[in-house]
């Protein structure tokens, strides 16, 4: 009989692969407000789940320092830690025609511009990606990635106070302070009309690499500064997912994510610190390459319909080398009675009992 643990005694223990008192829960939301979740810390209907989270579940406090994709949402760029240097320029523009407003953010060097664009109506908005042809992807490649030391670390010094201060404000026990700190494919995705990125996966795959390559040497010199610095104990790389099938094919998956994914978690692991991997989808063709990566956690593994492979199909082939972390199906969530869950969560347990896993849900 294993004693009662804390929440991070049973988190590292379980992401180490070693016996825990309970199967952890994890429930996503940070501790402290992001844009991208509710604040479940005063929303009404969020609020009694938060607290009984720091009971019941593990807590993994994501901050990311400000690291942006670049590509627009141009107007939050004060946030954000700049992926170009200073000679690359931005300006927003504002017009009503013929009933709709639009927006435009530019990016522009050497006087060639991209530019997004979102034109709203009473019927609802409609985005134009900067990346929209051969032309935007060369000019956007050709940009000056911002690799001077001395400016990337003044940036993240800046932010660093409030980052301490949540750090200080978060109570260990429940869990771990966690870095969302970006991965180099990440920009062109978001800046890319999709249609055009699948197939520059095949034209363009040389130029796109290049300037992985470079947005690379970036991302050593952040990753970097937050490890020497003990800044958090768990890393988590999301972007895996954002050139994998069936949007692109298993070989630009290898390309443009494995080599860049593996430097960063072979760096982390250097400073004995840990790393989940973040992943929705399609994930059974490429398991295999997450075995090869190496990392401590996989976030998240959805069987069919939203996914399509199952924790049984997982575990054959990660075997005992990697915690697996998931999940209900999200439209299960919304929907299930208490009841519905609770035979939804068992069934879960009992098709992974004796292996590594962390149960996770997914809210808005």
């Amino acid at each position: 009989m294993i004693q009662e643990m804390t929440a991070r005694e049973r988190l590292f223990a379980c992401l180490e692969g070693k016996q825990t008192d309970r199967v952890p829960i994890w429930l996503l939301f940070p501790c402290h407000p992001t844009y991208y979740y509710v604040d479940v810390r005063t929303h009404p209907d969020y609020k009694p789940i938060f607290e009984a989270s720091k009971k019941y579940a593990i807590m993994l406090n994501r901050r990311n320092f400000g690291i942006p994709s670049d590509v627009p949402k141009l107007r939050k760029r004060k946030e954000s830690i700049p992926l170009f240097t200073p000679e690359v320029t931005y300006r927003s523009e504002d017009a009503e025609e013929n009933g709709l407003t639009i927006m435009r953010d530019y990016i522009e060097y050497k006087g060639q511009s991209i530019f997004e664009e979102i034109q709203t109506s009473a019927s609802g908005s409609k985005v134009k990606k900067p990346l929209h042809s051969d032309e935007d992807l060369e000019f956007f490649c050709s940009l000056p990635i911002e690799t001077d030391e001395k400016r990337l670390e003044a940036e993240l010094e800046k932010r660093l106070p409030e980052f301490l201060r949540e750090k200080e404000d978060f109570p260990e026990e429940y869990g771990a302070m966690m870095l969302d700190l970006g991965e180099p494919i990440i920009p062109v995705y978001h800046g890319a009309n999709l249609e055009e990125y699948a197939i520059w996966s095949i034209t363009q795959a040389d130029r796109v690499k290049e300037f992985l390559d470079r947005a690379m040497v970036r991302l050593r010199i952040i990753y970097k500064w937050c490890l020497e610095r003990d800044l958090a104990d768990i890393y988590f790389l999301v972007g895996t997912e954002l050139a994998s099938p069936p949007l692109v094919s298993r070989d630009t998956f290898l390309n443009w994510i494995v080599p860049y994914d593996k430097e960063l978690i072979e760096m982390i692991h250097s400073y004995g610190k840990k790393v989940i991997q973040h992943y929705h989808g399609q994930i059974k063709e490429v398991l295999p390459d997450f075995a090869d990566m190496g990392p401590d956690g996989l976030h998240t593994i959805e069987a069919p319909p939203v996914g399509n492979c199952t924790f049984t199909e997982a575990y054959d082939i990660v075997k005992d080398n990697i915690t697996l972390i998931g999940n209900t199906q999200y439209d299960d969530f919304r929907s299930f009675t208490k009841e519905q869950m609770v035979r939804e969560v068992t069934t879960i347990l009992d098709e992974c009992k004796g292996k590594r896993l962390i149960v996770s849900f997914r809210q808005c």
